[in-house]
C-alpha cells in the first residue's frame, strides 16, 4: 500500500482523499517516511516544511465536514529552492541565503495551496538556478534515483529527482533555459514550461532575465500538469509579462487530428543516436494514431544557433543581479556563480545581434506553426550523465556540457510552450524523454498530444528500484 501510495500521481492521490478511502495525514506521512527512506542516498530534499502534518490534518478535518474541496485537496506538493514559501526556508542553493525565512508565498505556491495542496519540502538545485546539475555549497549534490552516479539535471534536479523517487507526486520547477524540461528527461517524468508569461514569476528569484525565466509544474502524469497547469496560469496583477486572460481547462480533449512535424536537427548540435531513435519512435506512434506526421526542418534554427543567441543575451542581464546578491560575501560564492561574473560583457553590436537573430527564432517558429500544430523533439541529446564532467562525447562528436540546451533553449528565447515526457529507455536502463512544442499559448493542443504518446508509450518500467 505504502509503494502504491509514494507513486500514484496527484490526481489519483486528491481522487481518493476526495472519497474518503484515503486520508490527507496518511498521504503526508507516507511521503515524510519516504523521503526519510530515500533522500539520504537521492539528497534531493532541502527542508522539509514543519507544517505539513498540522496542514494534513486541517485538510482532513475539511473532508469529514463534507465542506467544498479544492482539485488538490489533501495532496502533498514540493518547490524547488528558489520559490518563496510562507514560513519555510528559501535558500536559493547559497550560504549567502542560509536561514532566509519568507514572509510570503510566490504566486505559483499560494495557487496550489488555493487548490488544496498542502507544501512538503523544499528541493535542491544549483547556487541561484544557474547551471544544469544540481549542487552547491550549503546542501551539496542531488544523485539520480536511477543511477546515483548520474546528475537529476539542473536547475530543478532536486524537485525531479524527488518526484522520480516517489518522495513527491507533484513539484513546481523554474526554467531558464533547460531547468525543468532536462531534469524530467534525466530522470523520467513529465514537466511542462508553458508560454511565457502564462504562469507569474512573482516570489521567485533570480528574474533576470526576466523574458527567459518560466515557472512550470512537475509530475508523473500528463493528466497533473493539466491540473496543475489549469491552477497556476493567470495574471496576478504583479508580474508585468502575465497578462494572459486566455483560459485553461484541464478536462478539455480534441479528437481533432493532429499536423506533426518531427526533427532531431540540424538546430540542435549532435544528437545520441538512442535519443534520434526515440523521437522517430513517437512520431511513428502519433501517425499510428491516425495524426498526420511528417519529418521537417526549420530553416531559422539552422541560420541561428540558439544557444548562442542565449548566451549573448542573458549574460549581460544576468551579472547586475547577482553582483548585487553576492556583494560583501564573495567568499561564499560557488563555482557557477563565480564562473558567470567573470564572464566578458557582450559587446553592443555582438547584443543588438543577438536581438535581431532572436527575433529571426520566433519568425521561424512562426512560419512552422502556420503549417503545424505540434513540433516533436529531443530533450536532450544524451540520457542522463555522469556526475561532474564538462564535455559531452555525442556520435563521436566533442562538445561542451552547455550543449545539453541546444533543443530546450531555443523556447525560452521565443517564449513557446514545451513539453518533456518520456518515451524510452536507453541500453543502459536509463529514461529517455521527447519534447514535444506548440506555438503560443496552445498549452491545450500540446498536453492533448501528450495524452496520445503516453498512452502508447512503450515504457513499462517507470520507478527507478530505490
Amino acid at each position: 500500500m505504502t509503494r502504491d501510495i509514494v507513486f500514484s500521481d496527484a490526481t489519483a492521490l486528491a481522487a481518493l482523499v476526495r472519497t474518503r478511502q484515503l486520508s490527507p495525514v496518511e498521504v503526508v506521512r507516507v511521503h515524510l517516511d519516504r523521503i526519510e527512506a530515500v533522500d539520504p542516498k537521492v539528497n534531493a530534499i532541502v527542508t522539509v516544511a514543519e507544517g505539513a502534518l498540522a496542514a494534513a490534518k486541517q485538510a482532513e478535518a475539511a473532508v469529514m465536514a463534507g465542506g467544498e474541496l479544492g482539485p488538490l485537496h489533501g495532496v502533498p506538493f514540493t518547490v524547488k529552492d528558489s520559490i518563496d514559501t510562507a514560513g519555510v526556508m528559501t535558500q536559493r542553493g547559497s550560504p549567502i541565503f542560509k536561514g532566509r525565512v519568507p514572509d510570503a508565498d510566490a504566486t505559483s505556491v499560494a495557487r496550489l495551496k488555493k487548490a488544496g495542496g498542502i507544501l512538503l519540502a523544499k528541493t535542491n538545485l544549483p547556487e541561484f538556478s544557474y547551471w544544469i546539475e544540481s549542487d552547491n555549497l550549503l546542501s551539496g549534490r542531488s544523485n539520480n534515483p536511477w543511477d546515483l552516479d548520474r546528475t537529476p539535471g539542473g536547475s530543478s534536479g532536486g524537485e525531479s529527482a524527488a518526484i522520480a523517487a516517489g518522495m513527491s507526486p507533484l513539484g513546481l520547477g523554474t526554467d531558464l533555459a533547460i531547468s525543468v524540461r532536462g531534469p524530467a528527461a534525466q530522470t523520467g517524468i513529465v514537466s511542462l514550461k508553458a508560454t511565457h508569461g502564462r504562469v507569474p514569476m512573482t516570489g521567485i528569484w533570480p528574474r533576470a532575465p526576466r523574458r527567459f525565466w518560466h515557472v512550470g509544474p512537475m509530475a508523473r502524469s500528463i493528466r497533473d500538469l493539466a491540473l496543475a497547469f489549469s491552477q497556476l496560469a493567470g495574471p496576478d496583477g504583479e508580474d508585468s509579462f502575465a497578462t494572459s486572460t486566455v483560459p485553461f481547462d484541464a478536462g478539455v480533449t480534441t479528437d481533432r487530428k493532429l499536423r506533426v512535424g518531427w526533427m532531431v536537427g540540424p538546430g540542435f548540435g549532435p544528437i545520441d543516436a538512442q535519443v534520434a531513435a526515440t523521437v522517430r519512435s513517437a512520431a511513428e506512434a502519433l501517425k499510428g494514431e491516425g495524426h498526420h506526421v511528417e519529418e521537417v526542418r526549420i530553416p531559422a534554427l539552422e541560420r541561428d544557433f540558439a544557444l548562442d543567441v542565449f548566451n549573448k543575451l542573458h549574460v549581460m542581464e544576468m551579472k547586475p543581479a547577482f553582483r548585487q546578491a553576492t556583494a560583501g560575501h564573495e567568499d561564499q560564492m560557488y563555482k557557477m556563480a563565480r564562473t558567470m561574473l567573470s564572464l566578458p560583457d557582450t559587446a553592443m553590436q555582438d547584443y543588438l545581434a543577438a536581438e535581431q537573430a532572436a527575433e529571426r527564432l520566433r519568425d521561424g517558429y512562426a512560419t512552422y506553426f502556420r503549417d503545424y500544430d505540434v513540433l516533436l523533439t529531443p530533450v536532450l541529446p544524451v540520457p542522463a550523465h555522469k556526475h561532474g564532467i564538462t564535455e559531452l562525447v555525442v556520435n563521436g562528436e566533442t562538445v561542451d556540457l552547455t550543449y545539453l540546451q541546444g533543443a530546450t533553449v531555443p523556447l525560452n528565447v521565443t517564449g513557446l510552450p514545451g513539453l518533456s515526457m518520456r518515451f524510452g529507455t536507453s541500453r543502459e536502463g536509463l529514461p529517455i524523454n521527447v519534447q514535444l512544442v506548440g506555438s503560443w499559448q496552445a498549452e491545450t493542443t500540446l498536453l492533448n498530444a501528450a495524452r496520445v504518446l503516453e498512452r502508447v508509450s512503450p515504457v513499462r518500467d517507470r520507478h527507478p528500484s530505490l
